[in-house]
């Protein structure tokens, strides 16, 4: 259900992208002939056709842009209200009044330009909830040696929501008009909270049909790891700011963000203006690299527990090897994608592919390491990072904006958005160098429980070979 949910607000926050090439009066594309010179010349002008809207370039970005005002607001008290009160309801209706705000967008643009700015705006504040109430539920749901493989595949919904909302969107722009992907999206964000709200509890204990073993197994394995089962009722935020990995977090999710941001709010346009792809190509391509980072980071997030539960690597290691993969390789492919030709459609194609699944690895790194260091506050300080990770939502867009806007021929563009890769690239390089540099793989002092007298009397029936030199954990039944 939580993968679902991811899938349902990530169409409803990327629906924009594609509907807006139909919304605006887009750039006409000049014929390929093989060469380079085929369009050196031509100037990139609007279609003959116009559409329902005269953006520029500017106001564009500025509405792509505007779901991350909103997005910034609400991470830090959604992630205190999730580990006071539990999760459920507070991603619940995140993605209900994301689903609202959906249905009311194409009265919003018809009406004004700034309704619809702030109608983004309000869905940003609606899904600024989700991570952090999300990390909060994993903090009682998932044992320690099987969180890489849960939190992936849960979040692995929002690689699949970008998957199904490009293509589809391209679809219906085309065959029934820009105003029903977000009619379509929103309804089925609404039916989505219905089976939420009755399937799923914040923690096993509140579970009415789980199994006693089950819900010993989690619990148990909770506690030896010196995680409290009850509600969080105090928040450490003096240690938060004084804590080094938390720093290396913030740092490394804001580089992260950066080009994660920047590509799934610009690659429709890149797709067309660059590798000048026709509205349906554009969907479907833009999908295409969403679909393999979905597959990488479900099978990172299995390669990644088994290296820890065999103890081949500490979870450390883990944590910083497949960051650092993920973010070089990302920023390697994004820089090699800005040389391609208008006759290597797509090559370029192949190393946005590349590219952005390789970012899936990230996922078994920094974006899990909440729960590693800190997995009492998991939801709160995946709020902290994630609000201030959400600068590069708003900021990426504007870069591009900023870079392209006076680039009216082909030519131009190209080397505008090469400086939009390598800024991209350089980002993710630093973030690398950062994690590996202050990421931690254990649970923080300040995150342990006061007192953890009595866990080893609900440990019962286990033999559990523990080293203390990583933190690894075996468990033998």
């Amino acid at each position: 259900m939580s993968t679902l949910g991811f899938l349902n607000a990530y169409t409803m926050r990327v629906n924009l992208t594609i509907a807006l090439v139909a919304m605006v009066n887009h750039t006409q594309q000049p014929a390929l002939n093989g060469s380079e010179d085929c369009i050196q010349n031509v100037n990139i002008t609007h279609d003959e056709k116009p559409a329902e809207f005269g953006w520029d370039a500017t106001t564009q970005n500025t509405i792509l842009g505007a779901f991350y005002y909103g997005y910034i607001f609400t991470q830090i008290p959604a992630g205190w209200l999730a580990g006071r009160f539990g999760g459920k309801l507070v991603f619940g209706l995140g993605i209900l009044f994301t689903a609202v705000f959906t249905l009311l967008t194409p009265l919003a643009a018809r009406t004004a330009t700034w309704l619809l700015i702030a109608v983004r705006v309000a869905e940003g504040l609606a899904e600024g909830v989700l991570f952090p109430a999300m990390h909060a539920m994993w903090r009682s749901w998932a044992p320690p040696i099987e969180r890489s493989k849960l939190v992936t595949i849960s979040l692995s919904g929002g690689n699949l929501g970008i998957m199904l909302a490009l293509p589809v969107s391209g679809i219906m722009c085309q065959h029934f008009g820009w105003p029903v992907v977000f009619y379509a999206f929103g309804t089925l964000g609404c039916l989505w909270f219905v089976a939420w709200m009755f399937l799923v509890y914040n923690s096993p204990r509140d579970h009415p049909r789980i199994s006693h073993i089950e819900r010993e197994y989690i619990e148990q394995s909770l506690l030896r790891e010196g995680t409290s089962l009850s509600k969080t009722t105090s928040t450490p935020w003096l240690s938060f700011a004084t804590s080094v990995p938390v720093w290396g977090l913030i740092i490394t999710h804001i580089c992260f963000n950066w080009g994660t941001y920047t590509l799934s709010t610009n690659l429709p346009t890149y797709m067309k203006e660059i590798l000048l792809f026709d509205l349906t190509q554009d969907g479907f391509l833009s999908a295409l690299p969403y679909l393999c980072m979905w597959l990488v980071q479900v099978l990172g997030g299995q390669l990644a527990d088994k290296l820890r539960e065999q103890q081949l690597l500490s979870t450390a290691a883990v944590r910083k090897l497949f960051n650092s993969l993920g973010m070089l390789l990302q920023g390697v492919f994004l820089v090699l994608a800005g040389y391609v030709s208008c006759h290597q459609q797509y090559l370029g194609v192949l190393f946005l592919t590349v590219g952005i699944a390789s970012s899936g690895l990230g996922m078994s790194g920094f974006q899990i390491n909440h729960l590693d260091i800190a997995p009492r506050h998991a939801g709160v300080l995946m709020g902290i990072t994630n609000c201030i990770a959400t600068v590069p939502g708003f900021a990426g867009p504007a870069v591009v904006g900023f870079l392209t806007k006076h680039a009216k021929t082909w030519p131009s563009r190209k080397l505008q958005w090469q400086k939009v890769f390598y800024i991209a690239g350089g980002i993710y390089a630093f973030g690398t160098l950062t994690f590996l540099l202050m990421g931690r793989g254990t649970v923080q002092e300040w995150a342990k429980e006061e007192s953890e007298q009595g866990h080893k009397n609900t440990q019962k029936g286990l033999l559990v070979n523990q080293d203390q030199t990583q933190d690894d954990t075996k468990i033998v039944t």
